[in-house]
C-alpha cells in the first residue's frame, strides 16, 4: 500500500478509470453482439439497423482511449463486411440455437400438444353432452306421446261408452214416466150419491115451496 499522498490518490484516480474504460468497453462489445445475433438469426433487415449505431459506439468508445483508432477501424471493417457478404449470398447462414432456444422450443411444442388434447377432449365433452340432451329430450317425447295416447284413448273409450250410458239413462227415465203417468192420468171414478144425500139434498130445495103453498 503506497504511504505518499499523492501515489493513494493515483490508486484511486487509476481504478475509478479502469471501472469507466470496463463500462464503455462492455457497451461496445453488447453493440458488436446484438449486431452478430441479428445476423446469426438471419434479421438482415435489423442488422442493417444496427450496423450504424453499432459504429458509432466504436467510434465513442474510440473517442474515450479506451481502444485504439486502428482496432476500432479493424472492428467495423469486419462487420461491414460480414453484413455485405450475407446480402451476397457468399456466406450461408445456419441458424444456430442453444440450449435455452432449444428447451423454449419444447415447451412451446409440448404446450401446442397440451392445447390441443384439452381441445379435442371439450370437443368430444360437448358431442356427448349434446347425445345426451337429444336422447333426454327423445325420451321425453315419447313420454308426452305416450300419454296423449293413453288420454285419447280413454277419451275414445268414454265416448264409446257414453252412447250407451246416454241410452241406458233415457230408457230409465222412460220407464219411470211410463211408470208414474198411468198413476198420475187415473181419473178417479165418480160415485153416485147415496140415498141419504139424495134425501138431505132434496127437502132443502123443496123446502121452500111447501112455506109458499101454505100461504
Amino acid at each position: 500500500m503506497p504511504n505518499i499522498k499523492s501515489a493513494k490518490k493515483r490508486v484511486l484516480i487509476t481504478a475509478k478509470k479502469n471501472e469507466q474504460n470496463r463500462a464503455y468497453k462492455t457497451r461496445m462489445n453488447h453493440a458488436i453482439k446484438k449486431f452478430n445475433n441479428a445476423i446469426d438469426t438471419n434479421d438482415i433487415e435489423g442488422a442493417e439497423k444496427l450496423l450504424p449505431e453499432t459504429m458509432s459506439i466504436i467510434d465513442q468508445t474510440v473517442s474515450k482511449g479506451v481502444i485504439h483508432k486502428n482496432q476500432a477501424a479493424n472492428k467495423k471493417s469486419a462487420l461491414s463486411k460480414r453484413l455485405s457478404d450475407v446480402k451476397s449470398g457468399k456466406i450461408t447462414i445456419v441458424i444456430k440455437k442453444d440450449n435455452k432456444t432449444i428447451a423454449a422450443e419444447k415447451a412451446k411444442a409440448a404446450q401446442e400438444v397440451r392445447e390441443k388434447q384439452k381441445a379435442e377432449y371439450q370437443a368430444k365433452a360437448a358431442e356427448r353432452k349434446a347425445a345426451r340432451l337429444e336422447a333426454q329430450k327423445a325420451k321425453l317425447e315419447a313420454e308426452a306421446q305416450a300419454k296423449k295416447g293413453a288420454k285419447k284413448k280413454t277419451a275414445d273409450k268414454k265416448t264409446a261408452d257414453k252412447p250407451e250410458e246416454v241410452k241406458e239413462k233415457k230408457a230409465t227415465k222412460k220407464a219411470a214416466k211410463t211408470e208414474d203417468a198411468p198413476a198420475e192420468e187415473k181419473p178417479k171414478a165418480k160415485r153416485a150419491p147415496t140415498k141419504k144425500a139424495a134425501a138431505e139434498q132434496a127437502p132443502v130445495e123443496e123446502k121452500p115451496q111447501a112455506e109458499e103453498k101454505a100461504e
